[in-house]
């Protein structure tokens, strides 16, 4: 029989040294700035929001409680419709009604048209609203006398 021959064995090849750990190899600076651009991006987006506003109409004065129905619109200065919104009652108004939109500050017209019971046409009332920096805006109306 013949013998077998084998090889020697082939040198290993040598291993690299392991990089020593530091900020440049770790992973969290990548994410870090991942995290940055998103909180800079969420900030501005928060800051360019408008705040919520309260229109808040204090109905006075004789002829509520036949009023039925209330659309409220309001426009900027170019006539854009900005917020509209429409109430019906079956016994009159409460002496209050709140209307919730963003508003920015600026000068703004408010259309309020009343169905009133008894009444063909709708009561058209119409107030100039100055949006400060304030929440809530506050208006008392009155229904004009009815025509006949």
């Amino acid at each position: 029989m013949a013998e077998e021959v084998t090889a020697p064995p082939a040198p290993e090849a040598p291993v690299p040294p392991k990089p020593r750990p530091g900020w440049r190899t770790h992973p969290l600076p990548k994410r870090l700035a991942l995290i940055a651009i998103v909180a800079v991006g969420l900030w501005l987006w928060k800051a360019t929001d408008l705040p919520e506003r309260q229109l808040i109409f204090q109905f006075t004065g004789d002829g509520w409680n036949s009023a039925r129905a209330v659309d409220l619109q309001v426009l900027d200065d170019e006539e854009h419709i900005l917020k509209r919104e429409e109430l019906f009652f079956a016994n009159g108004p409460p002496p209050e009604v709140t209307f919730k939109m963003r508003l920015p500050e600026g000068t703004f017209r408010a259309l309020l048209f009343v169905k009133v019971e008894g009444r063909e046409p709708r009561v058209r009332l119409e107030e100039r609203l100055t949006v400060g920096e304030g929440e809530a805006i506050v208006r008392q109306l009155r229904l004009p006398a009815a025509s006949r």
